[in-house]
């Protein structure tokens, strides 16, 4: 085996390469986080290096200048921070924070590097932390508890809180309750890790469909949802002054006739706004749909099969160029060249093999 800092040095960025942080379930063989290059003229992948050593890190956020990265650790009550070094992608531990409730799963760093705000899945809690300037993180400044239930007495017999989003003014947080079938605003005081409830504190969705991840247009001005019950996605216009959501669309995210077991993960947007992309856990795919935003329509263009089991979570290039697809029950990476014109994904040359992984995180 290759020593580790022959690895890291493997990893070394250059300006025809992207830097890509994985989190993974360490359920079975993975160790923690893992890193990988990515070729931006050929899409080829370099071999994955494992980079951190923690506990199911199956989510992770960057601060904004780059300098942290921050991990939730699914297995227990844990936020876990990092510093990075963006030259060999190495991260360096630092101390772990109880993040304020059970298991969370999904974590946002504001513009101003000053607050960590978590969703918890089981115990249904969107919590704030306060970011100090080294990166360390301080005990929560809010811990806001969801109570209720909704339709589906197997899912939604209690809240189970599962995506925090940030808005692109740094002002606001939608926050996707699962359980309870409900996308909540809260204001956000980065200064003091401070959540109030908006003055409209939540849009309700249709019954039962189980709202899991929220992505907003490049210009601000829309919200997109998706639903990982149902099967949908969902169009929002955005009202940037009160943080409010109306809804104007909703698409399956499944071709028509498809009668097996799916659910959806994740959803991501296109940097030129035009085109919206969402993850079929069972149909294997990612759906792929043209945006209107005179109209806030949604117009579905096709899916496209990720090469691997159970895609839970995929990212874009920051350019646009290309899609990463991470199949967790196949241990695998899958790259797709993105068409700006279309939206339509063709299969690159890039894959690798990583132990379960469920979070791609473009650092540049």
């Amino acid at each position: 085996m290759r020593p580790l800092l022959f690895l890291l040095m493997s990893l070394t960025a250059s300006a025809s390469e992207h830097l890509i942080y994985l989190g993974t379930y360490t359920r079975t063989t993975s160790k923690g986080i893992y890193a990988v290059r990515l070729d931006s003229r050929t899409g080829e992948l370099s071999t994955p290096v494992l980079v951190a050593e923690t506990a199911n890190p199956s989510f992770l956020a960057l601060s904004p200048d780059r300098s942290h990265l921050y991990a939730v650790s699914e297995s227990s009550t844990m936020a876990v921070p990092f510093a990075t070094d963006p030259a060999t992608g190495k991260l360096t531990p630092l101390q772990a924070q109880d993040a304020g409730g059970k298991a969370p799963c999904h974590l946002v760093v504001d513009r101003t590097e000053r607050t960590l705000v978590l969703a918890h899945y089981h115990s249904g809690i969107v919590a704030a932390l306060p970011i100090a300037p080294d990166g360390t993180l301080g005990t929560p400044g809010s811990v806001i508890q969801h109570r209720g239930h909704s339709v589906d007495p197997s899912r939604q017999d209690s809240p189970h809180v599962h995506s925090v989003t940030l808005s692109p003014d740094n002002r606001f947080v939608l926050v996707c309750d699962l359980g309870l079938d409900r996308v909540f605003t809260y204001a956000l005081d980065p200064a003091t890790a401070k959540l109030t409830p908006a003055a409209v504190p939540f849009v309700a969705t249709a019954p039962g469909v189980g709202p899991r991840h929220a992505a907003f247009s490049p210009d601000g001005r829309h919200v997109f949802v998706i639903n990982e019950m149902g099967s949908t996605l969902v169009s929002y216009r955005y009202d940037q002054a009160t943080g409010a959501l109306t809804p104007v669309d909703t698409q399956s995210t499944l071709p028509a006739g498809f009668t097996g077991d799916s659910s959806t993960a994740e959803v991501r947007v296109h940097p030129n706004g035009r085109f919206v992309y969402g993850s079929n856990r069972g149909h294997d795919s990612i759906a792929i749909f043209a945006f209107d935003p005179a109209t806030g329509r949604l117009n579905p263009a096709g899916h496209v099969p990720t090469g691997g089991r159970t895609p839970r979570n995929f990212a874009l290039s920051p350019d646009g160029a290309w899609l990463v697809a991470a199949n967790q029950n196949s241990d695998s990476l899958r790259v797709f060249r993105v068409d700006p014109q279309t939206g339509a994904l063709t299969p690159a040359a890039g894959q690798a093999s990583v132990p379960s992984p469920v979070c791609v995180l473009f650092a540049n």
